[in-house]
C-alpha cells in the first residue's frame, strides 16, 4: 500500500507540473502573439478584437486553435491584417502545424526564423504584398505538405532548398515574379500532385527531372518565358489531369506519348509546329483541348473523333489545312468549337447541326465554301456563329431569325452572300453583335431588328441594301457601332421626336450611300455617347464573350481598317461619299469624344464651324471636295491630337492657321483651294505668318509699326556707310547692261521692287485705318 500511494503522488506531481508548464507555455504563446498585433497598422481591426490578454487565447481568440493548450493552428485568412511578419513570434510557437494568412495586407520580406516552426504541415500567405525571396531556411520545414505563396511580389530565382521537402503534396508560387529556371531538385519531390508556377518570368527549358514526380495530378507552367521544346519524358506522368504550358516560347513538336488520363491540354500561344500527332485522338479523358496560336501545319488529324467527352477544341490561328474531318460528327460532348484563323477548305459539316450543346462555333478566316447547312437551325444552344471571312455563298437561312433568342453573336462578314436580311427576329431577342458586312445582300434593312434590345454592334456594310435610314434602329439602347456604309440607301435623314435616340452610339457609319439634304444635326444632338471622354471606361468593355472579339472595317487616316475588339474609346462619324447639302452643324464641335470625323466628298456648304476647334481628341478630319468657303478657323491650331487633315478641293482662302500639328501637314491636305496661302504652300502670308484684317489686334499692329520704323531708321544707317562703294557697284552694272543691250533681267527687278513697295503701302494703310477704327471706338 505504501509503494501504491507513492507512485499516486508521483503521478500528481508529474500531473500538475504537466499543467503548469502548460498554462505557463500557452501564457508566453498568448503574450507573444499580442506583441505581434500591436506591430498591426491597423489597431481596430475588429476581426481581431477577440485577442485580449483577460481571455483565453485557446479558447476565445478568432482564428487560433490549440491541442494540448498549445497553439497548433493560426487561420486569419482575410481578416484585413496590415503589417508585416518581421516581429512574428516564429521561436514562440514550436507546435504550429497549420500557418494560413492568405488574403490580408502583409508586406515587406519572409523572415528566415520561419525556419524555427519545424512542426509546420501548412503554411499559405498568398494574396498578400510579399516581396523579396523564399528563404533557404525554409527547407528545414520537414513535415510540410502544404506550401502556398501565390499572387505576391517575390522576385527571386525558385529555391533549390524546397527540393528538400520531400512531404510537399501543393506547391504554388503562381503569379509572383520569380525568374531564372526551374530547378531541377523539385524531382525530389515525390509526393507533389500540385506544381504551380505560372505567371512569374522563369526562363529556360522545361527541365525533364520532372517526369520523376510521378504523382503528378496538375502542372501549370505557364504565363511565363520557358523555350525549348516540350520534354518527351513528360509522357511518363501518366497520373497527370491537366498540363498548362501557355503563353511561353515553346518550340518544337507536342510530344506524341499518351498522357492516358489527361483532362486538360492547353498549350496555346507558343511557337510549337509541326503536324498534330494523331496519338492525341487516344486521350479517351480529354475536357479541354486548347492548342490555338501557334504553327501546327497539316490536316486536323481524323483521330479527334475518338474523344468523346471532349467539351472545348480550340485550333485556331495556325496553318491548318484540308478540310475539317467527318470524324468530328462523332464529338457529340463538345460545346465550343474553335478553327479560326487557318487554311482550312471544303464545305460546313452538315452534321454539326446534329450536336445539340454546341455554344460557340468559330471558323472565321479560313476558306471554307458552299452554303450555309439548314441543320444548323437545330442547335438549339448555339450562343456564337462565327463564319466571317471564308468563302460562303447562297441564301442566308431565315430561321436564324427565330435563333435570337439564344443567338448573341452572328458573325458572317466578308462572304458571297446574297438574298435578303432574315426578318424574324423576335422580342427577347439575345442578339448582341449582328456582322453581315461585305456580301451581296438585298432588299430592306428588316424592322424585326428593332426587338433586339441587347444589341450593341450592327454592321451591314458593304452590301447591295435598298433602303432609307432605319431611324427606328436609335430605340435600341445599347446600341454602339452601326455601319450602313457602301449601300444603295437613300433620302434625307430624319429624327423623331424623341430624346432617347442612339445614346450609346460611339462609330456611326453611313458613308458611301446617297443619302441627301441636310446633315442630320437633330440626330448628333442625341449621340450623348461622344459627348464625354470617360477616361474610367474599360477598353475591353465591349469584348462580348471570351470566345469572340467584334471587329468592324473603318475609313481612319485615309485607310480602312478592321478593328479588332471594338474599343469603348474609339468614337468615329462617317458621312462621306453621299449627297449631303447644306451648312456643316457648329453642334458637332460638342461631340468631344470624337477620333474620326469624316463629311468628305458631300455637297457642303458654308464657313467650316469654329466650334469643331473643340474636338481635342479628333485624329483624323476629312472635309474635303465639298463648295466649303471661307478660312480655316483658327481655333484648329489647338487640336494636337490631329495627325491626318485633308480640306482639299473646297474653296477655302485666308493663311492656314500655326500650330504643333499643321507643322506635319503637306500640300495635299490643302490642294484645290487656290485662295489659301502658308505653311507649306509656295504663298506665303508674310512675316507674321497670318495677315487676315480679322486676326490682327490692335497691340500687333502697334507692335508692327514700331519694329518697322525701327527697321527702317537702322536700314538708312547701313545704306548711307555702304553708300559709296554701292554707287561704284551699282553704276558698273548699269555699264554693264546698257553697252550689252540687255535691259530686261533690270525690268524684272525693278517690277519685283515695286510690287513690294507698293503692298508694304497697303499693308501700312490697312494698319492706320485699324488703329484709327479701334480708337473712335474707345
Amino acid at each position: 500500500m505504501m509503494m501504491v500511494s507513492k507512485i499516486f503522488s508521483l503521478l500528481q506531481f508529474f500531473t500538475l507540473l504537466y499543467l503548469f508548464t502548460i498554462t505557463f507555455a500557452s501564457i508566453e504563446e498568448a503574450t507573444s502573439l499580442l506583441k505581434w498585433k500591436a506591430t498591426f497598422k491597423n489597431q481596430n481591426n475588429s476581426l481581431l478584437a477577440s485577442w485580449q490578454p483577460s481571455s483565453d487565447a485557446c479558447s476565445a481568440w478568432y482564428g487560433v486553435s490549440c491541442f494540448n493548450g498549445r497553439v497548433n493552428r493560426l487561420n486569419i485568412t482575410n481578416s484585413r491584417v496590415i503589417g508585416t511578419l518581421y516581429d512574428f513570434p516564429f521561436s514562440s510557437l514550436p507546435f504550429l502545424e497549420y500557418f494560413e494568412l492568405s488574403v490580408n495586407n502583409l508586406s515587406g520580406t519572409i523572415p528566415p526564423e520561419i525556419g524555427n516552426l519545424t512542426n509546420l504541415i501548412y503554411l499559405d500567405l498568398s494574396i498578400n504584398q510579399i516581396s523579396g525571396i523564399v528563404p533557404p531556411q525554409i527547407s528545414s520545414l520537414a513535415k510540410l505538405q502544404t506550401l502556398r505563396i501565390f499572387d505576391n511580389h517575390l522576385n527571386c530565382s525558385t529555391p533549390e532548398e524546397i527540393g528538400y521537402l520531400r512531404s510537399l503534396t501543393e506547391l504554388d508560387l503562381s503569379t509572383n515574379f520569380l525568374n531564372g529556371s526551374i530547378p531541377a531538385s523539385l524531382d525530389n519531390l515525390n509526393n507533389l500532385s500540385y506544381l504551380y508556377l505560372y505567371e512569374n518570368q522563369l526562363s529556360g527549358p522545361i527541365p525533364s527531372e520532372l517526369e520523376n514526380l510521378k504523382n503528378l495530378n496538375f502542372l501549370y507552367l505557364s504565363n511565363n518565358q520557358l523555350s525549348g521544346p516540350i520534354p518527351s519524358v513528360l509522357g511518363n506522368l501518366k497520373n497527370l489531369n491537366d498540363l498548362g504550358l501557355w503563353h511561353n516560347q515553346l518550340s518544337g513538336p507536342i510530344p506524341s506519348e499518351n498522357l492516358k488520363n489527361l483532362n486538360d491540354l492547353e498549350l496555346f500561344n507558343n511557337q510549337l509546329s509541326g503536324p498534330i500527332p494523331s496519338e492525341l485522338g487516344n486521350l479517351k479523358n480529354l475536357y479541354s483541348m486548347v492548342l490555338s496560336n501557334n504553327q501546327f501545319t497539316d490536316s486536323i488529324p481524323s483521330s479527334f473523333g475518338n474523344l468523346r467527352n471532349l467539351h472545348s477544341l480550340f485550333l485556331g490561328n495556325n496553318n491548318l489545312n484540308e478540310e475539317i474531318p467527318s470524324s468530328f460528327c462523332n464529338l457529340t460532348s463538345l460545346t465550343v468549337l474553335s478553327l479560326s484563323r487557318n487554311r482550312l477548305k471544303g464545305k460546313n459539316l452538315q452534321c454539326l447541326g446534329n450536336i445539340s450543346g454546341l455554344q460557340y462555333v468559330m471558323m472565321s478566316n479560313n476558306n471554307l465554301s458552299g452554303e450555309l447547312p439548314l441543320s444548323i437551325c437545330n442547335l438549339t444552344s448555339l450562343q456564337g456563329l462565327d463564319l466571317g471571312r471564308n468563302n460562303l455563298m447562297g441564301a442566308i437561312p431565315q430561321c436564324l431569325g427565330n435563333m435570337s433568342g439564344h443567338l448573341e453573336v452572328l458573325d458572317m462578314q466578308h462572304n458571297d452572300l446574297s438574298g435578303t436580311l432574315p426578318t424574324t427576329f423576335s422580342i427577347g431577342s439575345a442578339l448582341r453583335s449582328f456582322n453581315l458586312h461585305g456580301n451581296k445582300l438585298e432588299g430592306k434593312i428588316p424592322r424585326s431588328l428593332k426587338n433586339c434590345k441587347e444589341l450593341q454592334v450592327l454592321d451591314l456594310g458593304d452590301n447591295h441594301l435598298n433602303d432609307t435610314f432605319p431611324m427606328w434602329l436609335g430605340t435600341l439602347p445599347e446600341l454602339r457601332v452601326l455601319s450602313l456604309r457602301s449601300n444603295k440607301l437613300h433620302g434625307p435623314i430624319r429624327t423623331s421626336g424623341s430624346e432617347y435616340m442612339f445614346l450609346e452610339l460611339r462609330i456611326l457609319d453611313l458613308s458611301c450611300n446617297d443619302f441627301s439634304k441636310n446633315l442630320p444635326m437633330s440626330l448628333f444632338q442625341h449621340l450623348k455617347a461622344m459627348r464625354t471622354i470617360d477616361q474610367k471606361i474599360d477598353g475591353l468593355s465591349y469584348e462580348l464573350h471570351q470566345h469572340y472579339q467584334d471587329s468592324v472595317d473603318v475609313v481612319t487616316k485615309g485607310l480602312e481598317l478592321e478593328v479588332v475588339r471594338i474599343l469603348s474609346l474609339y468614337t468615329t462619324i462617317d458621312l462621306s461619299n453621299s449627297k449631303f447639302e447644306g451648312h456643316i452643324p457648329s453642334f458637332l464641335g460638342n461631340l468631344i469624344a470624337l477620333r474620326v470625323l469624316n463629311l468628305s466628298h458631300n455637297g457642303l456648304q458654308g464657313h467650316i464651324p469654329p466650334s469643331l476647334g473643340n474636338l481635342s481628341a479628333v485624329e483624323s478630319l476629312d472635309l474635303s471636295g465639298n463648295h466649303l468657303v471661307g478660312e480655316i478657323p483658327a481655333q484648329f491650331a489647338s487640336l494636337t491630337a490631329l495627325e491626318v487633315l485633308n480640306l482639299s478641293y473646297n474653296h477655302l482662302e485666308g493663311c492656314i492657321p500655326h500650330g504643333p500639328q499643321f507643322h506635319t501637314f503637306e500640300n495635299n491636305s490643302y490642294e484645290g483651294n487656290d485662295g489659301l496661302r502658308g505653311f507649306p504652300l509656295s504663298n506665303g502670308c508674310g512675316n507674321d505668318g497670318h495677315d487676315s484684317v480679322s486676326e490682327e489686334t490692335y497691340t500687333g499692329s502697334a507692335l508692327d509699326e514700331e519694329s518697322n520704323s525701327e527697321f527702317l531708321n537702322n536700314f538708312w544707317k547701313a545704306a548711307l556707310m555702304g553708300y559709296g562703294t554701292g554707287l561704284c557697284i551699282g553704276l558698273s552694272i548699269i555699264y554693264i547692261l546698257i553697252s550689252t543691250g540687255n535691259m530686261k533681267w533690270f525690268a524684272r527687278i525693278i517690277e519685283v521692287l515695286e510690287h513690294k513697295i507698293m503692298m508694304g503701302r497697303r499693308k501700312k494703310q490697312r494698319r492706320q485705318r485699324n488703329y484709327r477704327r479701334r480708337n473712335n471706338q474707345f
